[in-house]
């Protein structure tokens, strides 16, 4: 059996007996068609079943290399190894056939998202300007809604915090107006750090606290219209409806609030080791992917700096 045949069979039992979607189908029969034709190409002839199981990695990785210096960028091809894997896999079930090339194999890792962070002027929009907005779905008190949203974003954009970070607060642990002192958060593994408190954070707290239904040191620092723990749904939410009224970009979310705090930061200065810090990161490579997001703006410093930029 050729491998043509091989995987014109294998497409019809996705089709007919796994039910998968013709998009996936004609995904997957695209993936190995380049992949058999460049087998073809490859070994000097078409391959049939028993070629298919004796191929190795190094076959599979030409491949790929082939792919990747055809313009394939890492998500392509690990897609298309995934394919590969699948049909390989279906082989030694219905041919015996072994499945030695994917020994040890692992696909290429799909590029990291760059974050994308608001602009300064659009950042404050969001934290300070949503205070002036009530949402009529909710079943909230407008003054208590505004000043809870207003000091939870202000936390956000001003600490770097995560938004379940923040939610995870306890009234005790809130930053208060004239107080002194960082913020101690609980990041991701139960690591805490120190986040220093701006001003406008500490006030904007302060507008809160004033409002807080339930002034126990224990109590949850932001609460929902029923008493209990903020659901960070309800937080994503608010947002979204102020940033559609405000005509802010799409991406002002919670979580571009810690973006745009990290870019910011970076944009006037700070040191990386710094940020890593206090954002928590364990790692200081997750916290390098600011530099791609504010290189425009490193550059023109540099332009500005530096006294051979001409």
């Amino acid at each position: 059996m050729t491998g043509a045949e091989a995987l014109a069979g294998w497409l019809a039992a996705l089709a007919e007996e796994r039910r998968a979607s013709p998009h996936t189908v004609e995904a997957y029969a695209a993936d190995l068609s380049l992949f058999l034709g460049f087998l073809t190409r490859h070994l000097g002839e078409e391959p049939d079943v028993a070629a298919l199981g004796a191929l190795r990695p190094t076959d599979l990785r030409a491949f790929l290399a082939d792919r990747a210096a055809k313009g394939d960028g890492n998500t392509t091809r690990a897609r298309r190894l995934a394919a590969l894997r699948s049909f390989l896999r279906h082989l030694a079930r219905r041919h015996g056939q072994p499945t030695t090339a994917l020994a040890g194999l692992r696909g290429p890792r799909a590029a990291r998202p760059v974050p994308r962070a608001l602009t300064a002027a659009d950042a404050r929009e969001a934290v300070t300007g949503i205070g002036a907005v009530h949402d009529p779905d909710r079943a909230e008190q407008p003054r208590m809604q505004a000043a809870r949203d207003v000091a939870l974003f202000t936390l956000l954009y001003g600490c770097g915090l995560r938004i379940a970070e923040a939610l995870a607060l306890q009234v005790a642990d809130a930053p208060r107006p004239g107080a002194a002192g960082a913020l101690r958060v609980t990041g991701k593994g139960n690591k805490q750090r120190l986040v220093p408190v701006l001003p406008a954070v500490r006030a904007a707290m302060g507008e809160w606290l004033a409002e807080h239904p339930d002034p126990r040191p224990d109590a949850p620092l932001f609460l929902g219209a029923r008493g209990a723990r903020l659901d960070p749904a309800v937080a994503q939410r608010s947002l979204r409806h102020w940033r559609r009224l405000a005509g802010l970009p799409e991406h002002a979310t919670p979580h571009a609030l810690r973006h745009s705090f990290a870019t910011h930061l970076l944009g006037g200065g700070a040191d990386l080791r710094a940020i890593q810090e206090l954002l928590g990161h364990a790692s200081l490579s997750t916290t390098q992917r600011y530099t791609s997001v504010d290189a425009t703006a490193l550059l023109e410093t540099w332009r500005a700096a530096h006294p051979r930029a001409d």
